[in-house]
């Protein structure tokens, strides 16, 4: 059963350029495991408000996968492995969610 998960990304302090080339990089590998990036953007109200208590990511991802073995052939990936150094420095948070359509 396909699977669809909604990626949230927060950058590190200074990285939003490095998140989103190593994103561009690493999403490129998808469809070598039969997924597909259904939409990605960037958040262009992108605050810090801890004040509030609310950080908003950086990017959002919507990723559909044909299975959890798919799923875990991408995230184990070689090619994506290697650059898992620019990752720790560009990513300050992640968080997935699994979604699905509504109506």
């Amino acid at each position: 059963m396909a699977i669809t998960l909604c990626v949230l990304l927060w950058a590190a302090d200074g990285e939003a350029r490095a998140l989103e080339d190593y994103e561009t990089e690493v999403l490129a590998l998808v469809p070598r495991h039969g997924g597909r990036v259904l939409q990605r953007v960037t958040n262009v109200a992108h605050t810090d408000d801890a004040a509030h208590g609310a950080v908003q990511p950086t990017e959002v991802q919507l990723i559909e996968m044909p299975d959890e073995d798919a799923l875990a052939a991408y995230l184990a990936d070689p090619d994506r492995e290697a650059r898992l150094d620019v990752r720790d420095r560009a990513i300050a948070r992640t968080e997935i969610l699994r979604v699905r359509p509504v109506g």
